[in-house]
C-alpha cells in the first residue's frame, strides 16, 4: 500500500469537529510525521478554503459582543482565559491549513508547522484545564471568528498568510502577553501566568517560523521582505495595527529594525486615529 500523504492526514486534522478527536488526530498526525510514516505526495489539490472543523460552542459572535476581559474579579479571568483559549484552538486550525493549503515547498516548511500544530494543541489543552480549575470550560462563552477570517483572505498565497497570520495576529501576542501575566500576578492569579509563561516562549518560536517562510517566499520571487511586508500591511491592515511593540520579543521572532521601525510609525499613525487591531 502507498504510504498516507501528509496532506491528507492534515485534512483528517482541520476537518474534525469534536474538541477530543481534534486533539487526538493532531498527536497521531505529528507523531507519524516524526517516525516518516507520512509522504509529502499529494493524492489531490487542495479545496477552497472553508470553515474548519469546531465544536458546536462557542457560539461565534462579532468582536464588540465578546466579554469583556477585566481581570479584576474570577468572571473576567475567566472571559480574558477563554479568549485565549479559542486563540489557540483557531492556531491548531491556521497550523494544520498551511500544512494542507501550501503546496511544493521545502519540506522544512511542513515539519515547522507540523511542529506549531502539537504545540498549538498542547497551548489549548493547559489553558482549557485552567478554564475547568476555575469552574468554566472552552464553549462556556462566546467568541469571534476573527482570526479564521484572515486565514480565508489569505488561502491564495503562503507569502501573503505567513506575513499577515504568524508576523500581525500572532505577533501581536507577543506584544500584549507580557503585560497581561503582569496584571494577573498582581491580581494573585499565578496559575494562569505561569500557563501563558509557556504559550509566550512557544509562540515566539511560532513567529519565527512565519518569519523565516515569508522571507523565504520573498526571496524566491526576488522581493525585497520588508518593502513587501510594510505594503501587505498597508493594503490588508491600514489604520487598524497599534503600539506598543515589545521590541525584544519580535527581534528574536525575526523581526528587522526596519520592520520594527515601520510598524512604530504606523502605530502613531493610528494611535492619533484611535483606530487598533485585536
Amino acid at each position: 500500500m502507498p504510504m498516507e500523504s501528509l496532506s491528507d492526514a492534515a485534512a483528517r486534522c482541520l476537518s474534525a469537529c469534536e474538541i477530543e478527536e481534534k486533539l487526538r488526530l493532531t498527536e497521531q498526525t505529528a507523531e507519524a510525521w516524526r517516525v516518516e510514516l507520512l509522504s509529502l505526495q499529494p493524492q489531490n489539490e487542495p479545496d477552497l478554503i472553508g470553515e474548519p472543523g469546531r465544536p458546536a460552542k462557542p457560539i461565534l459572535v462579532p468582536p464588540s459582543d465578546v466579554p469583556k476581559r477585566r481581570l479584576g474579579s474570577q468572571t473576567g479571568i475567566i472571559a480574558l482565559i477563554h479568549a485565549i483559549t479559542h486563540i489557540e484552538f483557531n492556531a491548531i486550525n491556521l497550523a494544520w491549513d498551511a500544512v494542507y493549503r501550501f503546496r511544493h515547498l521545502p519540506k522544512q516548511f511542513y515539519h515547522d508547522w507540523v511542529q506549531v500544530a502539537a504545540e498549538e494543541a498542547y497551548h489549548f489543552q493547559l489553558l482549557r484545564e485552567r478554564l475547568n480549575e476555575l469552574g468554566s470550560d472552552y464553549g462556556d462563552l462566546p467568541a469571534h471568528n476573527g482570526l479564521w477570517d484572515v486565514a480565508t483572505r489569505t488561502a491564495s498565497d503562503p507569502l501573503i498568510r505567513m506575513a499577515l497570520v504568524p508576523r500581525v495576529l500572532e505577533a501581536r501576542g507577543l506584544d500584549v502577553t507580557p503585560g497581561i501575566i503582569k496584571r494577573l500576578r498582581q491580581a494573585g492569579d499565578d496559575d494562569t501566568a505561569a500557563v501563558l509563561e509557556i504559550i509566550l516562549r512557544d509562540e515566539i518560536g511560532h513567529v519565527a517560523i512565519g518569519s523565516r517562510w515569508f522571507k523565504y517566499c520573498c526571496d524566491q520571487r526576488g522581493l525585497d521582505s520588508g518593502q513587501t511586508f510594510r505594503a501587505l500591511i498597508s493594503h490588508h491592515f491600514s489604520g487598524q495595527i497599534s503600539g506598543p511593540f515589545h521590541y525584544e520579543a519580535r527581534q528574536k521572532a525575526g523581526f528587522t529594525a526596519a520592520e520594527l521601525e515601520a510598524l512604530e510609525c504606523t502605530g502613531r499613525s493610528n494611535a492619533h486615529s484611535g483606530n487598533t487591531i485585536l
